[in-house]
């Protein structure tokens, strides 16, 4: 798959499929931006596992953090990674230990590690990196666009409300 560009619609069928999350690399500070996105994805209505070693035991954004991804008690659908990108093998790999597997593994802003997103690929699961999916859910919400910044989706369909505060849902074709 060509990692440098992604159809609306892979991105807004993953954003609409997931329903959990795993953050690696969550933080409790909230200045910093993988505490925005946890708590945006958890006002959108999606079931947040922080991931922090650090945290473990601890509250993030009012959801319980774990130290690594086998300690989640449930299947999650998406891992969020939130770390550098040398980072990325030891976390696919972990990811590739659960049972069952996630659907998607995302890489944040700056993050990529191709021959590690091949590997996951190559176990069915989906992957994107360097994106971020609270930009890319306001930006396919439309809610992007109530802050004048052009999200490049016109849409003349009502939104569809979705659960969680504030939120219109990803619009589909």
């Amino acid at each position: 798959m060509n990692h440098d560009t992604y159809d609306n619609d892979y991105i807004a069928g993953i954003l609409n499929e997931v329903k959990t999350v795993a953050i690696v690399g969550a933080s409790a500070n909230e200045v910093r931006p993988s505490f925005f996105v946890t708590k945006y994805l958890v006002d959108k209505g999606y079931t947040v596992f922080p991931v922090n070693p650090g945290q473990a035991g601890k509250e993030i954004a009012g959801r319980m953090t774990c130290a690594k991804l086998a300690d989640i008690p449930e299947p999650i659908d998406m891992v969020d990674i939130f770390r550098a990108s040398d980072a990325v093998p030891a976390i696919v790999d972990e990811v590739l230990a659960l049972t069952p597997l996630p659907k998607v593994i995302w890489m944040q802003l700056t993050v990529r590690h191709d021959a590690a997103a091949a590997k996951a690929e190559a176990r069915g699961i989906k992957v994107v990196m360097n994106r971020c999916p609270k930009i890319e859910y306001g930006r396919l919400s439309g809610e992007i666009g109530w802050n004048g910044v052009n999200s490049r989706v016109l849409s003349s369909k009502k939104p569809v409300m979705r659960a969680g505060f504030q939120s219109f849902g990803v619009r589909q074709k």
